[in-house]
């Protein structure tokens, strides 16, 4: 697949059809290692500037995909643009509705505990044949590691969501998926809440036109430290472009 090098990071240039169909295509594979999908989004990468560990962990994953419009206008500001953002919480719902009534199990894991449950309840009731292998909360601590990956193996799930927020997630996914018996882990970080009903969703139309993060800020004053990433991503991103131009 083509990447595209967005301040390091190496977003895989694919559509949702295409990511969904690759994520299907791992899930039918016989005996295959388990493959890590992320979800960058601007705030994401630029957490990855300050932490090459963090970075590293991004680009050896299988695929890497672009969540957030800042992102997508940071490919087209530097002349290699992405095909389309590829949301980790609509590439979940695409993969739940191609999954429905097929023999392809998920488990849930993250959120304050009796979150991932509720949010297990929701989604079987909205796509009725989808199979929930299991789920817990992600408040467990570093020494209860051990019993979280022998709970997961003991479902036997084909995907596991991992919703324990950046960096944390990828990381967590990083040091333990060749622990775990499944074929594919994402990282989808607040996306457990959305499930479960305890955030709502950001209208689609917000979405569409790029302003979910404030929506978001709206919503969450407390993000704003977090979001000051945000306009440094931007001034990031038009810096590299006239380095470019200027060569």
């Amino acid at each position: 697949m083509n990447k595209i090098d967005i301040h390091g990071v190496k977003i895989h240039n694919v559509t949702m059809r295409e990511a969904v169909q690759l994520i299907q295509d791992w899930v039918e594979e016989d005996g295959s290692v388990p493959r890590a999908v992320y979800t960058p989004n601007s705030e994401i990468i630029m957490q990855a500037q300050r932490n090459l560990e963090f970075k590293n962990i991004l680009n050896a994953a299988e695929l890497l995909v672009a969540d957030g419009a800042g992102v997508i206008l940071a490919s087209r500001i530097l002349k290699t643009p992405l095909k389309e953002k590829v949301s980790g919480i609509d590439l979940v719902k695409n993969l739940f509705k191609v999954f429905s009534g097929k023999n392809v199990s998920f488990y849930i894991l993250g959120g304050q505990p009796g979150v991932a449950e509720m949010a297990a309840v929701n989604i079987i009731a909205e796509y009725k044949k989808i199979k929930i292998a299991g789920y817990d909360h992600g408040y467990f601590k570093p020494e209860e590691e051990s019993d979280v990956v022998q709970k997961i193996n003991s479902a036997e799930p084909d995907i596991v969501l991992v919703g324990l927020g950046a960096p944390k997630q990828e990381i967590w996914i990083n040091s333990n998926m060749y622990r775990l018996n499944c074929k594919v882990l994402i990282g989808v970080g607040g996306s457990i809440d959305v499930f479960a009903g305890k955030v709502s969703l950001t209208p689609e139309f917000i979405r569409k036109a790029g302003f979910e993060w404030l929506h978001r800020l709206i919503r969450e004053p407390r993000r704003i430290k977090r979001m000051m990433d945000l306009p440094r991503f931007m001034v990031l991103t038009f810096k590299k472009r006239f380095l470019k131009k200027a060569r």
